[in-house]
């Protein structure tokens, strides 16, 4: 008997009983069509009788521009390339790159959400990079300098956590240089990584209530019956927190001296055996600077507003950890699978940081990259 295929097409309808759930034998091909990307696919879903597109959930669906020049506008984004010239080069208006954009982004945030969980790290890399938006020196500012958490110009903060043992950019946030930024960054950490890694970053201080915050542990003392107030509750680190800063100090723009700080958990630090260290999350800073134009230092192509500049750093991360094999990741291949392309051998096995951690099986391509699909959180595992 034949079997039905599962084609990883989940049924949109909010009021079927089989919404979003994806091969349940529910949904059949029933017919193609032809677009100016080429032939797609038409499903129905036999619970509740509903037609939908291949399209349906992804950045190209009801879109009336060649999925061609969208992947390319898309690419350009991430090689430097400022919108004036994407604009120029695809014959297409800035807008319509823009709002490609915010469905790229749109579509990255769910990719991260189903990937990036529980993740098995034992180190996280924590630091901010400089940026502005709109204007270098904020119309208002704090004691400090800064600009308003509120505010969308002035001095905007990348902000990275970074796991170097698997290359995997956890969370990227932007925002002022502020506590409740910090606790953005480490709240997005502790909701994907599995159990309490140890935290390395510069001499940030707003780092260190940001992980006490997110890691503590709540002491209460039982009333004693004597006069007075009783003792209220006491807030303190987890016991297996470990948090080391690199200090730099520097003077007119060099470094002067470089030491490193333990500030929680120096006995487990010392059983774990790692060395405190920010230099691959720098790394990654450079890798950013050199694929977003608005990032790039003295450019005029920055960003107007922080929702763009945040859009375009999401997507950045979903593509950096399941598109982008990482060179350092790559493991050789044996003799009998080094098979001839043509005139070329390979002696690699390439690999993205998400295979690296065992997030993912193979490397996605730029188009699965905007057209995958995933089940509710609730209904999948993490093998998902």
């Amino acid at each position: 008997m034949r079997h039905p295929k599962n084609w990883d097409q989940p049924c949109p309808n909010t009021q079927c009983a089989q919404y979003n759930l994806m091969n349940k034998g529910n949904v059949s091909a029933i017919a193609t069509y032809r677009t100016q990307s080429g032939k797609r696919r038409l499903f129905r879903c036999r619970t509740c009788s509903t037609t939908f597109a291949e399209t349906r959930n992804t950045v190209f669906f009801d879109l009336r521009t060649a999925e061609e020049k969208v992947m390319m506008a898309l690419k350009m984004l991430l090689v430097r390339v400022d919108l004036a010239g994407i604009s120029f080069v695809l014959g297409v208006t800035e807008e319509a790159v823009l709002a490609w954009l915010a469905r790229a982004a749109q579509h990255a945030e769910a990719i991260n959400a189903h990937v990036l969980r529980n993740l098995p790290v034992t180190q996280v890399q924590l630091d901010e990079m400089w940026n502005f938006i709109a204007r270098k020196h904020a119309c208002e500012t704090d004691e400090a300098g800064e600009s308003l958490p509120a505010g969308e110009d002035g001095r905007q903060w990348v902000w990275i956590s970074f796991a170097p043992e698997f290359r995997l950019i956890i969370a990227a946030v932007v925002g002022p240089r502020t506590l409740d930024t910090a606790q953005e960054v480490v709240a997005a950490t502790k909701a994907r990584i599995a159990g309490l890694p140890a935290f390395f970053s510069d001499g940030f201080t707003c780092y260190l209530a940001a992980l006490i915050t997110a890691f503590h542990v709540v002491t209460t003392f039982a009333r004693t019956g004597k006069r007075g107030r009783p003792r209220k509750p006491l807030c303190e680190p987890h016991p297996d927190l470990v948090y080391g800063q690199l200090v730099k100090q520097k003077k007119q723009g060099k470094l002067l001296t470089l030491s490193t700080r333990v500030v929680l958990g120096a006995e487990r630090l010392t059983q774990l055996g790692l060395t405190i260290s920010t230099a691959l999350v720098e790394r990654v800073h450079l890798t950013l600077r050199q694929a977003l134009a608005p990032l790039a230092r003295k450019t005029s192509s920055f960003c107007k507003d922080r929702a763009r500049m945040q859009q375009r750093v999401v997507f950045f991360q979903a593509f950096y950890n399941v598109t982008r094999p990482h060179m350092s990741l790559r493991t050789p291949l044996s003799m009998h699978e080094r098979t001839r392309h043509g005139a070329i051998r390979p002696r690699w096995r390439e690999r993205t940081p998400a295979m690296a951690a065992g997030l993912t099986d193979h490397v996605w391509t730029f188009r699965e990259l905007l057209t995958v699909k995933f089940e509710p959180l609730d209904s999948q595992s993490i093998s998902g």
